[in-house]
Formats: structure tokens, C-alpha cells, sequence
């Protein structure tokens, strides 16, 4: 049963107001986060610059020479109140897929040049995270990282980065990994990698400190806009998105490299309305519900 603590309301400055859903990272926090901040976007409230949602948490920026701060906060207090109702936490989703070319010898060649920085030098990133995870051979590991849908709770840290947690598993079955000791000084554009329990796709080539574990083959950022899919912007992601990872072999990875040079690739993407609510009751049943026809 869904059930949240009262969200605690802090003025930061005098043009934000921040939203504490809940302390701990909580997929229903986020499902609430999301479903406000979309509200709020929707009834445009004059006095509101800008609507930030986080993974447990939301921040509203507004000019408080066309707003009250504290009438604002009243305002946002009742929004909250009202999301707090399992039936309320509902939104429009799209279901798209991410091939990765898992264990691959790009990130396996990067990570080489900043062994001293990892816990455990002389060990790729992908065996790391596989040991410590409890398994022992790959396919194994592949297969349950990749098994459910992942939910964008998040964007951040660079242009086009998602923080994306898995649906439909206990927290116990979730792979988790600690970031690097201290960052590496370049993380190749488009690796996989895992820190904590998230899995990104870093956008561009920048430093990093998350376990990589594969190459998607696909961009998740794109400021030319030269594929379809980036038209509207140029985030592949939005918070409330559903990323399912695919694993894909070298070969299919250079095929798929191949189409989005030429502009030519094609995101499979299906739309799905999100239920909170259905998802607190059904879970796994649920989510293989959603999956169907994918």
C-alpha cells in the first residue's frame, strides 16, 4: 500500500521553493514527483519560471515580483496534498528501447587508462559489477539487467543524462554498484554505467565515475536534431520515460552505428499511459502487462 510521509517545504533563497518527498530513494516518491510537476506544467501558473522534478524530491523557480512566495507555497501544499492519492499518480509514458552492446571493447579500452582509480585495478568494470552482484557467468548477468523496464526518474549532471531504476523487481534484486574511488577523466559518449542503483547513458564524452558496462548503440542526446526522434528536443529522455535495454552483438551494433550516421534509425517507441496506483497492486504482472506486444 502506497503511503507517503508529509513532504517537507523549504524556501531556498528568494526565487525556489524545494519539495522533500521523502528521504530515502523511493520509485513511488518519484512517481509523485512526476505526476506534480506535470500538473503543474499543465495549469501554468503565472510566477512559475521553472519546474525541476528529482528522484525523491521537486524544485519550483519563480519571480516573486509576480508571485507571493508563501501564497505559492499554499498553492503547492494542496497540489501535494492532492497527488498523495494513489489514484492521482497517473501520466503518459513512452516505452523505448536502448541496444546495448554489453562487455564491450570500447569501454573495456577506456577504462584501462584509470585503473588506479578503481577499487579493484586489473578488473574491468563489467566483471566488478557482476561478482559483487552474486553472479558468475554473463549471460546470467546481461539477462537480469536487462530483463525489466527501467523508469527515467530524473535528468541531470550533463545535457541529456537519465538516471533510469528498474520496475517490477524487489529492492534485494536490483544491481547496484559504487561509483569509482575518484572519477575517470573520460568516459566514452554513449556508455552504460551503473552507480548505485542506476543505470545512465552518459550523452557525450566527459569524466565519470560510474561502473561502465556496455555501449548503447544509440545517441540519448542529439543538438543537431538530425534523427526523428530528437525533433521536439534534444533529450531523448523525459522523467516518467520507460528505457528497455536490449543486448545486442557487435555485429548489430555496427549495423545500428551505421543507420544513425545516416540518419536514417528508427527508435522503437511505444506509448503507454503510467498508473501508479496499478503498479503498487500488480508490480512484475503489471509491468509484463505494459511489455506486451514490445
Amino acid at each position: 500500500m502506497l503511503i507517503f510521509p508529509e513532504t517537507r517545504f523549504d524556501f531556498c533563497g528568494d526565487e525556489y521553493i524545494y519539495a522533500e518527498i521523502s528521504k530515502e530513494m523511493r520509485i513511488e516518491s518519484n512517481f509523485k514527483a512526476i505526476s506534480i510537476t506535470n500538473e503543474l506544467r499543465k495549469r501554468q501558473i503565472p510566477g512559475i519560471v521553472e519546474i525541476y522534478p528529482a528522484n525523491a524530491s521537486y524544485l519550483i523557480r519563480y519571480n516573486p515580483n509576480e508571485v507571493s512566495p508563501h501564497d505559492l507555497l499554499a498553492y503547492l501544499q494542496e497540489v501535494d496534498r492532492e497527488k498523495s492519492k494513489r489514484s492521482e499518480l497517473n501520466f503518459d509514458s513512452r516505452l523505448i528501447e536502448i541496444p546495448v552492446w554489453y562487455d564491450d571493447s570500447v569501454t573495456k579500452e577506456a577504462i584501462e587508462k584509470d585503473q588506479h582509480r578503481h577499487q579493484e585495478p586489473g578488473q574491468s568494470n563489467f566483471d566488478f559489477v557482476m561478482k559483487i552482484n552474486g553472479f558468475t557467468d554473463k549471460e546470467s548477468f546481461i539477462e537480469a539487467h536487462s530483463v525489466n523496464p527501467y523508469f527515467v526518474t530524473s535528468l541531470g549532471f550533463k545535457p541529456g543524462t537519465a538516471w533510469t531504476f528498474p520496475l517490477g523487481i524487489e529492492n534485494e534484486q536490483v544491481i547496484q554498484a559504487p561509483k569509482y574511488m575518484s572519477p575517470r577523466a573520460k568516459t566514452p559518449r554513449e556508455a552504460v554505467g551503473i552507480g548505485g542503483a542506476f543505470t545512465v547513458v552518459y550523452p557525450t564524452q566527459s569524466p565519470g565515475s560510474y561502473q561502465l558496462i556496455g555501449l548503447s548503440a544509440v545517441p540519448v542526446y542529439d543538438p543537431t536534431q538530425s534523427l526523428e526522434m530528437f525533433k521536439e528536443s534534444f533529450f531523448l529522455a523525459r522523467p516518467g520515460d520507460l528505457w528497455k535495454y536490449r543486448p545486442i552483438s557487435e555485429a548489430e551494433y555496427r549495423n545500428i552505428r551505421e543507420e544513425v550516421n545516416k540518419h536514417t534509425y528508427q527508435y522503437k517507441v511505444k506509448h503507454v499511459p503510467f498508473s501508479g496506483e496499478e503498479y503498487d497492486e500488480k508490480r512484475a504482472a503489471y509491468i509484463s502487462q505494459m511489455m506486451e506486444g514490445f
